[in-house]
């Protein structure tokens, strides 16, 4: 007997629960519907434009900047070896 009044108890709980989700859902459905709908073309409006920025800008110079330095570190490393392998084979040919 308890734990049927108990099972009621939830169901009944989980129905309001459902209930008042659906009728926000609905509140704002029509609200966005309605012909006074300014903010959500705002809002998407502000969502699909792209970000042109200047500290967006300045963050593309700086991620060029870094991949440029880094290019160039790449370089110096793969000609420090030649220059390391020119080397060897010199030391080799004098012995």
């Amino acid at each position: 007997m308890e734990s049927g009044k108990a099972a009621i108890g939830l169901l009944i709980i989980i129905l309001l629960i459902v209930g008042a989700n659906f009728l926000m859902y609905a509140i704002v459905r029509g609200w966005a519907k309605s012909g006074d709908s300014r903010w959500l073309s705002s809002l998407k409006d502000s969502l699909s434009k792209p970000m042109n920025t200047p500290a967006n800008k300045s963050m593309d110079e700086l991620r060029k900047r870094v991949e440029d330095l880094e290019k160039k570190h790449d370089l110096s490393e793969v000609e420090g070896k030649k220059e390391e392998e020119k080397k060897e084979e010199r030391k080799e040919e004098d012995m």
